[in-house]
């Protein structure tokens, strides 16, 4: 865990304009200064991120929220309450104070409070709000370790503060509350459920697409290009454990059996060499948190594709299938 000479150093450089890639309880965020608009173009560089894509910008306080937005609706209070500091993202409409260049232009801001302890500590010791994608390239998969950080984006962070796996595993829910009826971005780890029994029924944006945006326009939220969070290698989604037949692959199956009791990192089958079993959890939290670790795991097997058994479509997996669904176009 980073010390806290390690947390201030990360600190200055972030006040300096610099960019720090950090842990938080969904992903690896890469971290900019979010009311320095120089520093925040440095992450679209780094990302290969289009300017259409907007910036979540993390907060070390509700109180720090409130002087970047120009409204508090009654939904932001009674959300913060049971869900600040977590892997819930809120839209809201923003002062003047947030550059256009961290909202692609758009008159709203996504705002996060994180929960992970190294977050926490490094915006107190910043003392200003961080704007952080995930420290990855753009639509490829999301970090959940400091070596997938290292991997992708290589020299183009000035410092990685490694704060071992993130637990959540995939990005966090985005929900609108700038207009007139809440609405549902983005999918996350937060579910639809949970906010639904605390403010009343959301709608829901999770068809909306590239396809659906004009070319040039702003992107609602971030992670709504058709393909996201995608393995270099070619990702299907298969039922039935029908695999292909040509090539080499990587099978990340769910409710895989178990081995004498125990669930091994992998496996193959005797009948199949060509093709590594990698066996998924059966409980929507589990399989969401070691989600890109696989899939990292596999991406670097080196095979010609990784095939993913598609899990249940209840409500409870409505994040993973998103994520699955960007994965494989």
């Amino acid at each position: 865990m980073p010390s806290p000479a390690e947390i201030a150093r990360a600190a200055d450089l972030l006040r300096a304009g610099r960019l720090v890639a950090f842990p938080t309880e969904t992903v690896y965020g890469l971290g900019a200064n979010a009311l320095d608009p120089a520093a925040v173009a440095r992450i679209y560089a780094a990302k290969g991120r289009p300017a259409t894509s907007p910036l979540i910008v993390h907060v070390a306080s509700i109180d720090m929220a409130k002087s970047l937005i120009a409204s508090w609706p009654e939904t932001a209070h009674l959300l913060t309450k049971k869900f600040w500091p977590g892997p819930l993202t809120l839209v809201l409409r923003k002062k003047p104070a947030i550059p256009d260049i961290v909202t692609a232009g758009l008159g709203t801001a996504g705002l996060r409070m994180p929960a992970h302890p190294i977050a926490q500590a490094l915006l107190q010791a910043a003392g200003i709000p961080l704007a952080a994608p995930s420290a990855n390239r753009f639509t490829e998969l999301s970090p959940t370790t400091a070596e997938h950080v290292r991997h992708s984006l290589g020299d183009g962070v000035d410092l990685i503060l490694d704060g071992g796996p993130c637990t959540v595993g995939i990005e966090s829910t985005v929900l609108s509350l700038a207009g007139p009826q809440p609405l549902l971005l983005r999918p996350g780890a937060i579910s639809r459920l949970q906010l639904e029994s605390l403010i009343g029924p959301i709608a829901s944006a999770q068809e909306i697409s590239a396809r659906e945006i004009p070319a040039g326009a702003a992107h609602p939220s971030p992670g709504m290009h058709p393909r996201h969070y995608s393995p270099r290698t070619s990702l299907l989604l298969v039922s039935n454990g029908s695999l292909p037949e040509q090539g080499k692959g990587v099978y990340l199956q769910y409710r895989c059996p178990p081995i004498d009791g125990a669930y091994p990192d992998t496996r193959s089958n005797a009948t199949t060499p060509h093709i590594q079993i990698i066996p998924m959890p059966a409980d929507p939290a589990a399989y969401a948190a070691v989600l890109y670790e696989k899939l990292h795991q596999a991406d670097a097997a080196l095979v010609d594709w990784i095939a993913v058994e598609q899990p249940p479509t209840s409500p409870e997996w409505e994040a993973v299938n998103d994520r699955l669904r960007r994965a494989a176009k």
